[in-house]
C-alpha cells in the first residue's frame, strides 16, 4: 500500500471585494482526510493560488513531513515559481532581474508568500507540484475549487 497523499490545491479572487480564498484538500489512497480554507485579504487571484499551496505545505509539514505527497494545482503560474522561478528569486536576493542592465530590478509579486513557500519546499523533498486541468471533473480539485470559492464570496461578520 502506497504512504502517498495525494493535496489539490485552489484559490479564488472576488474582484468586488479585493478579498479571496484559498483552500487545500489532502486525499489517501482515494479518500478525503482533511481539508482546509480561509479568507483573505488580497490583490490577485495568483496570491490566493499561492496561499492554498503555502497551507498545504504548511499542513504537510505539520502533520505529514516523512510522506511523499503530489501537490495538484490548476495555476500555472504555481507549477512555474514552484518548479523553475524560485531558484532564480532566491540566487536574484527575490527581484526580477531582466537582460537591459539598464532597468530596475522589480520585486517579485508575493514575494514574503513565496519566500514562505520556498522554504517549505526546500524542507521536505518528498513534496512534488504537479498541474491538474481545473474544472475537469477531477474530485480533490472540483472539491477545493468550491471551498476556495466559498469562502472567497463568504459574507464577513
Amino acid at each position: 500500500m502506497s504512504d502517498a497523499l495525494n493535496i489539490f490545491t485552489d484559490g479564488s479572487f472576488d474582484d468586488a471585494s479585493r478579498s479571496g480564498g484559498w483552500a487545500f484538500v489532502v486525499h489517501e489512497a482515494g479518500q478525503q482526510v482533511h481539508s482546509a480554507s480561509a479568507k483573505a485579504a488580497g490583490a490577485s487571484n495568483n496570491t490566493f493560488e499561492v496561499l492554498a499551496v503555502l497551507n498545504a505545505m504548511s499542513w504537510v509539514a505539520a502533520e505529514a513531513p516523512t510522506r511523499s505527497v503530489t501537490l495538484w494545482t490548476d495555476a500555472v503560474h504555481v507549477i512555474e515559481g514552484c518548479r523553475r522561478y524560485r531558484a532564480i528569486w532566491r540566487n536574484n536576493g527575490w527581484k526580477r532581474i531582466t537582460p537591459n542592465q539598464r532597468t530596475r530590478r522589480r520585486p517579485i509579486p508575493d514575494r514574503d508568500i513565496w519566500q514562505q513557500l520556498d522554504s517549505l519546499l526546500e524542507r521536505h523533498p518528498l513534496v512534488v507540484v504537479e498541474w491538474c486541468k481545473g474544472h475537469s471533473g477531477t474530485v480533490g480539485n472540483e472539491h477545493a475549487d468550491a471551498l476556495a470559492r466559498g469562502v472567497a464570496r463568504a459574507k464577513v461578520l
